[in-house]
């Protein structure tokens, strides 16, 4: 099913977008293969959050469910933080499968996302693309780490059978009005490719397609083909850490993943490992200068 909803708002001149997305022309370009992964893709003009939406709905016994909105109300990332979403400018999509299993068997589903849609924007030309764990998108640029998009995945049992909504936002062209608003360093495609940019279908077809084969692989066979391919992208490795967990400080140096995603921190001759907390990398002004 490929649908655009009307949302009923007025069609405003200043509403109207320079670039908008097609349901229709999404779905046209994906290839074959990933375009029998979907059981809809649909495009709405505004909503309060995709993935409360698809949270809402009974999310296909086969196939995926797409969802993506020009603007979101309420878009929301990790930890209840409000994600800035304006209208037109970047990509704000969710997408709701069922797994096979129980709700422990979707462990590590966002590092398999994250590399999914990391590999995918580095082959449209976003090379510094990397994934900082568990969640983000990011692009190091030597004093920061700073955040290109970010993943959120929710979910529970449905009719006995895992299911996860998984949300993503990603800053394509921000308008600088809603850039005054972001409190941490942020990057956009716009500034990482410029006239390279592509259109917002060709960039949404491109992490469709990887997602598609990304989720079908990790139905299979879980996290384990993913930590290969998410070295390389480790946004954390050999990186000065603190993390917070639980009120508590732990700090060391990013060493890679577990086999089952967590964060391995070594410090001195010991190693702790993290399943959660929010995590920070600390530049050294040693570092800096260099």
């Amino acid at each position: 099913m490929i649908t655009a909803i009307d949302d009923g708002l007025e069609d405003r001149p200043e509403d109207r977008l320079e670039d908008p997305l097609d349901a229709a022309t999404l779905h046209a370009r994906l290839p074959s293969s990933a375009a029998g992964a979907y059981a809809a893709i649909e495009v709405v003009d505004a909503i309060d959050s995709t993935n409360s939406e698809l949270l809402r709905r009974t999310t296909p016994t086969t196939g995926i469910a797409a969802l993506f909105a020009e603007r979101q109300s309420g878009g929301r990332g990790r930890m209840g933080r409000v994600w800035a979403s304006p209208p037109g400018a970047n990509l704000y999509l969710s997408l709701a499968r069922r797994f096979d299993g129980d709700l422990a068997r979707l462990g590590g589903l966002s590092l398999a996302v994250g590399v999914a849609i990391a590999e995918s924007l580095q082959a449209l030309g976003a090379t510094g693309t990397r994934v900082k764990w568990p969640n983000d998108l990011v692009v190091d640029d030597g004093a920061a780490l700073r955040k290109l998009g970010g993943v959120l995945i929710e979910g529970g049992l449905q009719d006995g059978r895992a299911r996860a909504v998984i949300g993503l936002g990603l800053n394509v062209r921000m308008p600088a009005a809603a850039a005054d608003t972001i409190d941490q360093p942020w990057t956009d495609l716009h500034t990482l490719l410029g006239d390279a940019l592509p259109s917002r279908n060709a960039v949404a077809v491109a992490i469709l397609a990887g997602l598609a084969d990304a989720l079908e692989r990790f139905d299979c066979e879980g996290l384990s083909p993913f930590l290969p391919r998410f070295a390389p992208l480790d946004a954390l490795s050999g990186s000065d850490i603190a993390a917070t967990v639980g009120g508590r400080l732990v700090e060391g140096i990013g060493c890679g993943l577990t086999e089952d995603g967590a964060l391995r921190l070594r410090s001195g001759n010991q190693e702790t490992t993290l399943r959660a907390g929010e995590v920070r990398v600390r530049r050294r002004a040693s570092a800096l200068a260099s």
